[in-house]
């Protein structure tokens, strides 16, 4: 529920906090006064694009800010729970608009993207506006509003699900026969899986290859390279029989100088060190071997990896794992009729399941459409389009293909005079009977909406006397389950109210502006006596008022 409004610098509002509570709160005041500001406040905060023509001339940014309870709407606290927002059980949602264009959004004080603002704010408030009663115009729109009503969320999930089902195996059976001929495709990968499988091409063994490759390529320089090195540790002159001298000379002197013991350790270390060196020098010279014939072999191989990397388009190292890959596929293959022919099946069956589920919808759809069509012809009738008719037709889909919505879809029938056929909702409402026909909807499907703020933005445009009474009344029985918001210019409208706002501009220092006040029991006469009577409030149009407002409280 909306508890608290702030507005700054917004339109010709340059600063206003209202408060608000259960019930049906009315907005009044006079033509041009800005008694919409208040429902643009709230559109802009529920997402709508930033607009630099509603910051306040003069004024660098607009700022608003709107505080909910979420005591009512378990779907809200379940959504910031998810997204990471929550705080408790309140929400405030705030919006700036730059008078660049700009603008930027916060949840609970946390800067969120535009998207997630909308996301939160459409579980939060329903705004019927001129746009918004444009959406019941459309097919689908209305299907929503007659699933809501029939109450059949089992239903719309079942058929759903077997046309998501359909349609995944569709997908798989075209991409089963999108491969063309299996058995030229089987012939293709086992014979790019024999030529890759000749070749050794797991990472370590093309590490060897490579080392291998090295080796033999500089066998002559490596050679040469430990015959030059055995010839220096080796031999009378060599190292080793100078170290051999060395430590000799040393040894007969440690008893006059006990620390040469140390240097003589670790010449005697360093000795064992070049005898291992030497001897390992050995074996690798010995297993150095100029062959012209192993190093043209190892150069087929490597230019074998290097063709096979390139037609396969991968490197070197990726040709093992696009190998395996390979393999992968030729096994799925090895089934590929049989698995074509079970596809087949599967969609038969999930085609016939949905036909199944769609058929029990289209079933709950037109008993629901029956029930909602007596419903809102009876309220329309209340509403001022007496003898009206108000019907719920269900038009076949001419596709075949399983619909995540159903086979059909729904199409509102009225006729706003007596005698006259039922024709589409599109083609016959006007502004005002489409504005009167949106609320008897929503008093029709009363509590079904999970969102608990719903605001009405001049739902009485056009009618007047006992049909402007009715409105009222039905505006205030909906406010009585949860909160409704409704600019008005209708003084049987605005005395339904629970609580009542007037908007009102005057001129200051040459700048037009508007201010917006909550009215007493005293202003509230004032205000409705005003609203019947025009600019001159006399006691007559006082009287007239206060029998109003006596007639609303009474009736509730």
């Amino acid at each position: 529920m909306l508890s608290r409004l702030s507005i700054r610098d917004f339109a010709v509002v340059a600063h206003a906090e209202l408060a608000f509570g259960r019930g049906l709160t009315v907005v009044s005041g006079e033509t041009g006064a800005g008694k919409s500001l208040l429902v643009d406040a709230l559109g802009f905060l529920g997402g709508a694009r930033a607009d630099a023509g509603a910051v306040r001339h003069g004024a660098q940014r607009a700022e608003l800010a709107a505080e909910f309870s979420l005591v009512d709407c378990p779907a809200a606290i379940d959504w910031l729970r998810e997204a990471e927002l929550d705080d408790e059980d309140a929400c405030q949602l705030r919006r700036t608009l730059r008078a660049d264009g700009g603008s930027r959004a916060w949840i609970n004080g946390r800067p969120v993207p535009m998207a997630q603002l909308a996301e939160l704010a459409a579980l939060l408030v329903e705004i019927h506006g001129q746009h918004e009663q444009q959406a019941l115009l459309s097919r689908a729109h209305q299907t929503r509003l007659l699933d809501a009503h029939a109450r059949h969320p089992a239903l719309l999930e079942a058929v759903r699900s077997n046309a998501i089902q359909w349609k995944a195996l569709h997908e798989e059976r075209a991409a089963l026969l999108a491969r063309g001929d299996v058995g030229e495709r089987q012939a293709w990968l086992r014979h790019q899986l024999q030529e890759l499988d000749a070749e050794a091409l797991a990472p370590e063994a093309l590490a060897e290859l490579d080392a291998s490759h090295r080796r033999q390529a500089h066998a002559a320089s490596l050679i040469s390279t430990c015959e030059q090195a055995l010839e220096q540790l080796g031999g009378d002159h060599a190292i080793a029989a100078q170290l051999h001298h060395l430590r000799g000379s040393l040894q007969r002197e440690i008893a006059h100088e006990p620390r040469l013991g140390e240097v003589d350790a670790l010449l005697d270390s360093a000795a064992i060190q070049l005898d291992e060196a030497f001897a390992l020098l050995e074996r690798i010279r010995d297993d150095l071997d100029l062959d012209p014939d192993a190093l043209d072999a190892l150069e087929r191989r490597l230019a074998r990896v290097q063709d096979l990397a390139r037609k396969h388009r991968v490197s070197p190292e990726g040709l093992a794992a696009h190998r395996d890959a390979l393999a992968r596929e030729l096994d799925t293959l090895a089934d590929a009729d049989e698995r074509l022919q079970r596809i087949e099946r599967d969609i038969a069956q999930a085609h016939a399941a949905w036909r199944m589920s769609a058929a029990e919808l289209s079933a709950s759809r037109r008993k629901a459409g029956d029930a909602l069509g007596e419903s809102v012809a009876a309220l329309i009738a209340e509403l001022g389009m007496e003898g009206g008719r108000f019907e719920v037709q269900l038009e076949d889909s001419d596709s075949d293909t399983p619909d995540p919505q159903g086979a059909e879809r729904a199409d509102f029938l009225v006729s706003a005079n007596a005698g006259q056929p039922p024709r589409p909702l599109r083609k016959v409402a006007s502004g005002g009977e489409l504005s009167r026909i949106s609320l008897a909807i929503e008093v029709a499907t009363l509590g079904l909406d999970a969102v608990p703020t719903m605001v009405f933005d001049e739902v009485d445009s056009g009618i007047g006397g006992a049909v402007a009474a009715a409105v009222g009344a039905k505006l205030r029985a909906l406010g009585a389950p949860r909160q409704v918001l409704c600019v008005t210019h209708q003084p049987q409208v605005a005395a339904a109210g629970h609580a009542h706002y007037r908007v009102s501009k005057a001129a200051t220092d040459g700048m037009t502006q508007s201010s917006v006040a909550m009215l007493d029991t005293d202003g509230r006469t004032d205000e409705i006596a005003r609203m019947l009577g025009g600019a001159e409030v006399t006691d007559e149009a006082r009287a007239a008022a206060k029998r109003l407002l006596e007639a609303s409280s009474a009736s509730s």
